[in-house]
């Protein structure tokens, strides 16, 4: 009788990846799960942008779920909640992705500026083909970044477009002189210039972003990004709308063809990837009442999100082998069957423990990838696939995922370190089997080194032994993630069904162990 032993080495170098290494073992070599961590080692910081979040015109995403006027009856500033903009601050927000997706090549930016009783009705043929009163606009969103304390990332529209409209929005927002577009800007309110951090230049050009072969779309890169000025100080990093699933050839071509140029910087390539319990469009799969299979089938595809990397990062250190431009995944997350009974153009999805652990999940792949991965977007911030809150009129809640993010903020700017997972139980359910625990750490600013686990096994606990080489650590302390069911989920009716509880555990007999609880994420610092 065999089991498996598996090792983790999470990103250190450039070329750091997740990678679960399956040996035979006999059984009675020991069923103690093993982690080393080695804490002289500092590998790649951690970029905060990696728990980017994403906010798309689409469904009750903005509208309803966190604008609803500077005169509705729901407290808010400015017409954006209060209580979602409070949690939402809770969670770190370091940047949020804006106005879409899809719909960012839909978008005209002048639809949204000026009194905003008289700005143009459209329809958002991409999703639900209901009104769209351009309410939100630019300077909407800015007073939202403001509020959050977060950057901005503006998707620049290309498909629908034209590289005079694309410019010219640059200069409204950054412009700092007395153009006629900044003058404008500061009649409309606001004086200074906007800070934009990051400029896409269209989203999914492959689709719905036009349906482009590659070759088109990096011709049209280069001769719209060459029009992209902005005073230095106001010059966002300019992003590429890359390839996604197993396709690497966007991400190949792009980095070898976009031409660099003096008033550009071109900071990164996109890529999208979505789980699907299924793994099919047509049917995807529940959010909420489903079995063992979709537990540990979308958890199996979730963690597809490593190889992707790795596959493309490949490519980029061929092309770029100076690691100037970033590998952002600006579009991941659980992607369901829309609930019965709402607009299916609305993708609106319940949210349950398994949406946090595929969260966690993707966050120690983006750790261990952290030297080319520097920003990620979750597809969406409120009511919108996986979501971190859900409203509903004037109520709120907080889903699982948002519970994930909330624990993982030390790790935001956090600098990795080695880590090695030694006789790591493989968790299986027909014919199907992953790694049972995958895990993280990092030396957080506060200076402590935080270890996070994730225990996908929904029937087991695991227990674990740490060493951290280089630190004497006589305690974890932390919260766990977990709940008695695979599908728990929160609703308005019971809000905190599930939450996060504190975790502890200290040294005994010259050993640290932690006993990770079924179906659970744990992150703790080692003190």
């Amino acid at each position: 009788m065999f089991v498996l032993k598996a090792s983790i080495k999470a990103g250190i170098f450039c070329s750091a990846v997740l990678v679960f290494v399956a040996i035979a073992v006999p059984v009675f070599a020991g069923n103690q799960v093993s982690i080393s961590i080695d804490a002289k080692k500092p590998g790649s910081v951690i970029n905060k942008n990696v728990y980017g979040q994403f906010a798309e015109h689409l469904g009750r995403g903005v509208y309803e779920g966190m604008w609803v006027g500077p005169d509705s009856t729901i407290p808010n500033t400015k017409g954006w909640r209060n209580d979602v903009v409070a949690a939402l601050k809770k969670i770190h927000v370091p940047l949020v992705r804006w106005p879409g997706g899809c719909f960012a090549d839909e978008y005209h930016w002048r639809d949204g500026i000026g009194v905003r009783e008289n700005r143009p009705v459209k329809m958002n043929t991409n999703w639900g083909n209901v009104e769209e009163r351009n309410a939100v606009g630019t300077h909407e969103f800015f007073d939202l970044i403001d509020l959050l304390g977060a950057d901005a990332y503006v998707n620049g529209n290309l498909g629908s477009g034209t590289p005079q409209e694309m410019a010219e929005w640059l200069e409204y927002m950054t412009g700092d002189g007395k153009s006629t577009l900044a003058e404008l800007r500061r009649k409309n309110g606001r004086d200074k210039p906007f800070k934009v951090a990051f400029f896409g230049i269209g989203n999914e050009a492959w689709g719905c972003g036009g349906n482009m072969k590659l070759e088109h779309y990096t011709s049209l890169f280069n001769q719209y990004a060459s029009f992209l000025k902005a005073p230095k100080a106001y010059m966002p990093k300019i992003i590429a709308s890359g390839g996604h699933d197993d396709d690497t050839s966007w991400t190949e071509y792009l980095t070898r063809n976009i031409h660099e140029q003096w008033n550009m910087r071109f900071d990164g390539v996109s890529f999208h990837y979505y789980t699907l319990p299924t793994g099919t469009w047509e049917k995807k799969g529940k959010a909420l009442g489903f079995g063992e299979d979709q537990w540990i089938s979308t958890l199996k595809n979730t963690l597809r999100m490593d190889s992707l990397i790795r596959n493309n990062v490949a490519k980029m250190e061929v092309n770029d082998p100076k690691s100037k431009i970033a590998f952002n995944v600006d579009e991941w997350g659980t992607w369901y069957d829309v609930e019965p009974g709402t607009n299916p153009g609305f993708l609106y999805q319940q949210n349950s423990l398994r949406d946090a652990l595929v969260a966690a999940l993707n966050f120690n792949i983006f750790h261990a990838h952290a030297a080319r991965v520097r920003m990620t977007n979750i597809a969406q911030m409120v009511n919108v696939l996986q979501a971190m809150i859900l409203t509903d009129k004037d109520k709120i809640l907080l889903t699982p995922t948002y519970h994930a993010f909330e624990m993982y903020v030390p790790f935001q700017n956090a600098t990795s370190l080695p880590l090695t997972i030694s006789n790591n139980h493989e968790y299986s359910f027909g014919k199907t089997s992953i790694p049972a625990v995958s895990a993280s750490a990092a030396r957080a600013l506060d200076g402590k080194v935080y270890l996070s686990l994730v225990n996908t096994n929904p029937n087991e606990s695991v227990e674990i032994d740490i060493d951290v080489a280089g630190e004497k650590i006589e305690a974890a302390k932390g919260r766990v993630l977990t709940a008695k069911t695979m599908d728990a989920h929160n609703t308005f009716i019971r809000p905190q069904s599930v939450q996060p509880d504190n975790f502890n555990s200290s040294v005994k007999a010259g050993r640290l162990t932690l006993n990770v609880p079924a179906k659970a994420i744990v992150v703790v610092a080692l003190e």
